[in-house]
């Protein structure tokens, strides 16, 4: 079995193999502020749609090794592939304004908003989806290359990696 055979996976480009939703509340308010009477509060949600795979375009020939019916496969590290927050999925959910203030303005909204995309980004790395992703990854290869042949399969993600044994 070639080399050129198991490099047909590159042509599925990115393999998106997790999705996860995550939820985050907003919540503001600046009733702290000495010179304005009455408080304003707000306390939104928005769902985020996060997907995440390999990107198997970047799979080389020498990631690829092969030894009769053994091959071993050095994938990419997974990556995130989109984060999309719909417009429909964001919600106040609570909102107090005293009677002598004006509501929250849309772009005060959006600002929020902003923020909390800004929270999602960086609590991405915490969910574990990335390793969600190489572990779904390695067990759809796996199974592709066992199907092509392959009787022993080891698949490693980046340089550092530990080896999976997909006996």
């Amino acid at each position: 079995m070639a080399v050129d055979n198991v490099l047909q996976l590159k042509e599925l480009s990115e393999l998106a193999t997790v999705e996860y939703t995550i939820t985050k509340i907003i919540k503001a308010s600046d009733d702290q502020t000495w010179y304005k009477i009455g408080d304003r509060k707000i306390l939104m949600s928005c769902q985020a749609v996060v997907k995440a795979g390999i990107d198997l375009s970047k799979l080389k020939a020498e990631d690829i090794t092969i030894n009769e019916d053994e091959i071993s496969v050095v994938l990419p590290k997974a990556t995130i592939f989109s984060l999309n927050i719909r417009p429909e999925d964001i919600r106040t959910e609570y909102q107090e304004v005293g009677i002598l203030r004006s509501d929250f303005t849309a772009a005060e909204r959006n600002q929020m908003m902003s923020q909390g995309e800004t929270q999602i980004r960086s609590s991405i790395e915490s969910t574990g989806i990335l390793q969600t992703a190489e572990s779904n990854a390695s067990l759809f290869i796996g199974q592709f290359l066992r199907q092509l042949g392959y009787k022993k399969v080891d698949i490693r993600f980046g340089n550092n990696s530990p080896k999976t044994n997909l006996n």
